[in-house]
């Protein structure tokens, strides 16, 4: 006798079951705003676009991510993106019904929701540089119903597209870009959107953008972790190697500049670590997201580390977070320490180098300069294209020099309080 809960059936009721569930989460939590993408989200059957034997539970989780590709190093370079941020950047593009739309970055599952919800009448066009994504992302469309309502190219989309015979109502970014590529702006509709998950000096934003002019001004941000464009629109990070007496490694991770002499930091690792702490607190479960985008607009040497097992910093992971900043010969990491009767911690920094107390200091300054400035309130992005007045840049503001223009960041009190005693260090304004 068969037992009538499995098989074919029981498993599509169960994937039914679960993506549901999903949507439902994704609703409650504010990612999902609009009835067009909660119905993509509850339609699009997201396991038949990820890899094959992937849970069903991992498949809908809200935060999962699921690799489609990985390099010769087993480097991720391909994914199905967490569900958490695909809704989120599909609301953060306005999208509805008959829209137009170019996905950069293909995976298939995402090409599919933006289908249902640009409906019948709308256009989608998804471009990768890697011809294996491209033909699998087709087959899955075709399997999946959707592979006469998405167009799959193969391309580096930092080149004009054929395919595109009119500019886009909007145009979503599903890797992580360095900087914005003058082809999309070209692409994009004089009242588009362009979502780009924007890296900014090694943190990155998921920034929905509008024209203003002739510059670009964010309606929206959310934290996100994509992986790194390939192509002429790649940017490769530079990473130093601190090597401890055991041989075993800390990585120092540059996005943006390098400090100058590199080398003045040779045998750090055996200095005397010291510490100093900033005052400022933080209660358990409450995001300090914006405090690390903080450090990468004004902390100058800011850097990300990475630790091989083995080394001091790796025994005592629950004690920091990975950035950093160079100082000459010394270096200082973000560090935390029991705070509010143990509700919380304070931050502060370690760190290493004949002058490590003064790189833990300009770390603490800029810890306590975000809590007076910045913490409460959201940040906005300006893109200044090549060519722009930026002139009209607003006092105060970070900013971040790119290859085809730079990004602005501001924080409203911070803007406000530039020109008094507590004036905020660019590091882009030094000679």
């Amino acid at each position: 006798m068969r037992d009538h809960n499995t098989g074919p059936s029981a498993d599509s009721d169960r994937a039914d079951e679960i993506r549901n569930a999903l949507t439902d989460k994704l609703l409650s939590d504010g990612m999902i705003t609009s009835p067009v993408v909660e119905r993509a989200f509850r339609t699009v059957p997201r396991h038949l676009f990820v890899a094959e034997g992937t849970p069903l539970e991992v498949a809908y989780n809200a935060a999962d991510s699921v690799a489609i590709k990985t390099d010769q190093d087993g480097v991720i370079i391909s994914s199905t993106s967490a569900p958490f941020i695909q809704a989120r950047m599909i609301e953060q593009a306005g999208l509805g019904p008959d829209m137009s739309v170019l996905e950069i970055g293909s995976g298939g599952y995402n090409a599919a929701l933006l289908a249902e919800v640009v409906g019948s009448q709308g256009c989608v066009v998804s471009v990768d540089i890697d011809p294996e994504v491209t033909d699998r992302a087709r087959a899955l469309l075709d399997a999946t119903g959707y592979g006469s309502r998405v167009t799959v190219v193969q391309a580096d989309a930092e080149n004009p597209l054929p395919e595109l015979h009119e500019p886009v109502d909007a145009i979503l970014v599903t890797v992580g870009a360095w900087d914005l590529s003058p082809t999309w702006l070209e692409q994009l509709s004089e009242d588009g959107t362009i979502v780009v998950p924007l890296r900014m000096n090694g943190i990155t934003r998921s920034i929905a953008f509008r024209r203003e002019g002739d510059h670009l001004m964010s309606t929206s941000a959310e934290v996100c972790g994509f992986v790194a464009m390939q192509g002429s629109g790649a940017h490769d990070e530079r990473i130093f190697l601190l090597p401890d007496v055991h041989g075993h490694n800390v990585k120092l991770r540059f996005d943006g500049d390098v400090p100058e002499d590199m080398s003045l930091l040779d045998g750090v690792l055996a200095t005397e670590r010291t510490e100093v702490w900033s005052g400022v607190t933080v209660r358990h479960g409450v995001s300090f997201a914006d405090l690390c985008l903080w450090f990468a607009g004004f902390l100058p040497g800011f850097c990300k580390l990475d630790v091989d097992e083995g080394t001091v910093l790796a025994a005592e992971r629950k004690s920091w977070f990975p950035f950093g900043v160079v100082r000459g010969d010394s270096f200082a990491y973000l560090a935390v320490r029991r705070a509010l009767d143990g509700a919380g911690v304070e931050f502060g920094a370690r760190a290493y180098g004949a002058h490590g107390e003064a790189a833990a200091t300009a770390m603490v300054e800029q810890i306590q300069a975000w809590d007076r400035q910045a913490r409460d309130a959201a940040p906005t992005f300006v893109y200044w294209p090549s060519g722009s007045d930026r002139t009209r840049i607003g006092e105060g503001a970070a900013v971040l020099e790119k290859t085809h223009g730079l990004v602005a960041i501001s924080w409203p009190q911070a803007a406000n309080t530039a020109a008094g005693p507590d004036a905020l260090h660019n590091p882009e304004s030094e000679e």
